[in-house]
């Protein structure tokens, strides 16, 4: 066995990590020459480009639903932050530099979080599903990526009213670990979010038309079973169709899938 980082000896070295890596991105985001989005208005563009939204009570394997509520509970307190925000020419949107440290003195509580490859529990857990919304709409926009983490390398839960391709989710921890998209176009474009009892709905509208539209889904998927385990492959691929002829301009591989099930795989088809 290698030498333990130093954020790995102790809880005390762990936050001492923890603290260094936000101070640090805090420095980064003050010499920055990004124009970050932080206007917001309630009066909607008048193109609705993107709708979806997410169950936010989801069966999870054996997670406490209890943590489920505080993320309910957690989410109200962060949509209004977000919601309405305009991401205009040039700008650069920011997750956490428009939600802020959800601490437990902003009313945050301990909620669903992933942590060291499973399920765990923290202050503030379940932004990920926010984030994970937000990446949805912005994959059907010509809007670029900039920031992106996940847990590409783990399914760590059985599927539940599945709507979004396995591997196209986020991670995020506080500020180091964002959430980033540019608008690289010029259009301006919008995002309103919102919560109903069951679920965490998104719109991504604009104040122009998209010329294309883009259409996402996964090939090959199957489950395989390896030396250490079941593992679950697929290609998620994104097809951008021009929005008047219907024909297809690109296809481009978004993601290849190979994760390691962390969950029962009884019920699972698996190829030997």
């Amino acid at each position: 066995m290698g030498r333990k980082l130093f954020c790995e000896i102790s809880p005390l070295t762990y936050e001492i990590s923890r603290q260094k890596c936000i101070l640090v991105r805090h420095f980064r985001n003050c010499i920055s020459k990004e124009k970050f989005s932080k206007t917001k208005s309630l009066n909607p563009l008048p193109y609705k480009i993107f709708y979806h939204n997410s169950f936010m009570r989801r069966k999870l394997g054996n997670v406490n639903m209890a943590l489920q509520e505080n993320k309910v509970s957690n989410l109200s307190l962060a949509v209004p932050l977000v919601n309405g925000v305009l991401i205009r020419p040039g700008e650069t949107f920011s997750f956490w530099k428009l939600i802020g440290n959800t601490s437990s003195a902003k009313g945050y509580k301990t909620g669903l979080a992933i942590k060291n490859g499973g399920a765990s529990k923290d202050i503030g857990g379940g932004m990920c599903q926010f984030t994970n919304l937000i990446h949805w709409m912005v994959l059907h926009t010509p809007l670029t990526i900039m920031e992106r983490h996940h847990h590409d390398q783990l399914d760590l839960f059985p599927d539940f009213h599945r709507q979004v391709p396995f591997g196209l989710g986020t991670s995020i921890v506080y500020n180091y670990f964002d959430y980033r998209f540019k608008n690289n176009t010029t259009s301006t474009y919008q995002i309103f979010i919102y919560q109903t009892e069951e679920h965490l709905c998104g719109e991504m509208r604009s104040n122009r038309e998209q010329p294309y539209q883009y259409h996402i889904y996964t090939e090959d998927e199957f489950f395989s079973k390896e030396k250490d385990g079941v593992y679950r492959n697929g290609n998620v691929y994104r097809e951008t169709i021009n929005a008047n002829t219907q024909i297809c301009k690109e296809k481009s591989l978004l993601q290849k899938n190979h994760a390691k099930v962390t969950y029962d795989t009884t019920n699972l088809e698996i190829r030997e």
